[in-house]
């Protein structure tokens, strides 16, 4: 089964980003085949040092992912995380005492230098370093004590997609060696992408409700909500449209206000507790009489203005986010290229950011 976006000339806007959309399956399979060992290596060595605490380190996407891994450390494991403020070291100075703490510092180029100088005092203070990377040759990776490949190949549209999926699947994998697990529950992942990915037609006609937004909603709890806030930067970086992210908890202590009849919200609601979680909001927003759009299960989609329904029948709920976000990708492109944009190439971005 092949993916259907659509074939363009190779001149068109967006055939770089199509393009490495639809490599997503054999990145998820080359990470299981070939990455898998050496992951489940790298988790035992760090389980050995028995850290007590987690912090998480990234930028832009690659912060989506970290939040993530919050969850599953949090959730799977019971170690308590934080999402680092490199500031506090790169432009005040602050020495943290972090013996036995693991800094995990996720970046696809490994080159951003605040990401490299939080790592390497990191470490100087104490910590088990561990980077998770698209770069074994980063200077990221050199700093680090430990490193991650996440395997997915050059990426050269600026918005990144196979890179955001292969972070969490490595990410994935690395909790589950933590916690003597072998991962196998991702095994399926790769042939689930691809079935997800042939159904570009459903996307693409999703698409024309949003060609003339001015604003857009994302929203979800628990394991979902990394891949709100992930899909609300696809959207911006690529169509301009400024879309808001927000946990469920949060749109509902405030943001809700803003929410009307003509409000579209992008709802991923996950099979689980996360989903459950998140019904007394989805009451809300249809009480509001809000355009919403479910990406989530059947029986959820069914109940929606719109939707994208997930084959998620015996995926675990904290492996669901590698799936919920590939319409959500398709959907940033699919939007763009409506717009007259081209989604390869965002004005003003750098495919490597080099904050301080």
């Amino acid at each position: 089964m092949s993916a259907t976006i659509p074939d363009r000339h190779s001149e068109q806007p967006g055939r770089i980003m199509s393009g490495e959309i639809v490599e997503q399956p054999a990145v998820l399979r080359r990470i299981l085949d070939e990455g898998g060992p050496k992951i489940r290596e790298i988790a035992e060595a760090v389980a050995a040092k028995k850290p007590r605490f987690v912090l998480l380190t990234a930028r832009g996407t690659s912060d989506n992912a970290a939040l993530y891994a919050k969850y599953l450390l949090e959730v799977r494991l019971g170690i308590p995380c934080g999402l680092t403020s490199m500031s506090t070291t790169t432009a005040y100075g602050a020495q943290p005492d972090l013996t036995d703490v693991l800094v995990i510092t996720v970046s696809q180029s490994g080159g951003s230098p605040d990401l490299v100088a939080s790592t390497k005092a990191a470490r100087e203070a104490g910590a088990i370093t561990l980077a998770v990377t698209n770069n074994a040759e980063s200077e990221l990776a050199a700093v680090s004590e430990f490193h991650i490949d996440v395997l997915a190949g050059p990426e050269k549209a600026l918005p990144a997609t196979k890179t955001y999926t292969a972070e969490l699947l490595a990410l994935y994998l690395f909790v589950e060696g933590l916690r003597g697990g072998d991962g196998a529950a991702a095994a399926a992942l790769p042939d689930l992408a691809q079935r997800i990915l042939a159904r570009g037609a459903e996307v693409k006609q999703l698409a024309g409700r949003y060609r003339f937004a001015e604003r857009m909603v994302l929203t979800s709890r628990g394991y979902g909500y990394p891949t709100a806030k992930e899909a609300a930067l696809k959207l911006m970086e690529t169509s301009y449209i400024p879309a808001l992210s927000y946990s469920g908890a949060d749109l509902l202590h405030g943001p809700l206000a803003m929410i009307d009849a003509i409000s579209p919200v992008i709802a991923i609601v996950t099979d689980g507790k996360g989903g459950e979680a998140l019904q007394p909001v989805l009451e809300r927003l249809r009480g509001r009489g809000a355009d919403l759009v479910v990406i989530g299960g059947e029986a959820e989609v069914a109940k929606a203005s719109a939707g994208f329904a997930l084959p998620t029948d015996g995926v675990p709920e904290e492996l669901q986010p590698i799936l919920e976000i590939l319409p959500l990708q398709l959907l940033a492109y699919e939007v763009t290229i409506a717009r007259g944009q081209d989604p390869d190439a965002p004005r003003a971005l750098a495919k490597v950011t080099e904050t301080r």
